[in-house]
């Protein structure tokens, strides 16, 4: 390593949170940087695209330096971040809520088959595909209550909805990925497997 650079893996998160409540830059790039990864993973879930996923971990992280006043150094950062990540991916759903795309559970034909035998070899770009045709409304319930681990008084809360609104959210959400997946991928495959 070069005179002057330091191992950014050297900093615990402590350290680096301590720096930037203090205003050091280099702590800010080296928490960013850490956790960079993780707010993405986080923030995709919840957006149409990488460049609307980017904007929410950039407003997020500004929105950490800005309240780490509020931050329990006792407990740990990461849990405390992925908070304010699905928060301000809820508060932009909401800001956008005028634009965002609500596809009619109707729109997708019903299959004889209900409970579709899922491959375990699906790749994380089929995945992503059929997550990606969910609305907005069903994704972001989907992601709280399936990953994020939120109930759906919480999560009615967040989206200000009712919980069996969430309930039927998040069921309705359950139906369509079901449905796209016989339509995207069985069909594909036994489309391939044909040829």
């Amino acid at each position: 390593m070069g005179k002057g650079t330091t191992d950014v893996h050297a900093y615990s998160d402590s350290d680096l949170v301590k720096g930037c409540a203090s205003g050091d830059r280099r702590s800010q790039e080296i928490l960013y940087k850490r956790y960079f990864s993780f707010a993405m993973s986080i923030c995709i879930r919840y957006t149409h695209d990488e460049n609307e996923a980017m904007e929410i971990v950039n407003d997020s992280y500004m929105k950490v330096l800005d309240g780490l006043s509020e931050y329990d150094s006792s407990r740990p950062f990461k849990p405390w971040y992925g908070k304010v990540l699905v928060n301000t991916a809820i508060d932009n759903y909401r800001k956008n809520l005028k634009h965002n795309d609500h596809l009619s559970i109707n729109a997708i034909t019903e299959s004889e088959e209900l409970e579709p035998e899922i491959e375990a070899e699906l790749s994380v770009n089929d995945i992503l595909k059929l997550y990606g045709y969910l609305p907005a409304n069903y994704k972001i319930t989907f992601n709280l209550f399936e990953m994020e681990g939120y109930s759906h008084e919480e999560i009615g809360q967040m989206m200000g909805v009712t919980a069996s609104t969430s309930r039927s959210n998040l069921a309705r959400a359950k139906k369509m990925l079901r449905e796209l997946y016989n339509k995207h991928i069985i069909t594909v495959k036994k489309g391939h497997e044909a040829v």
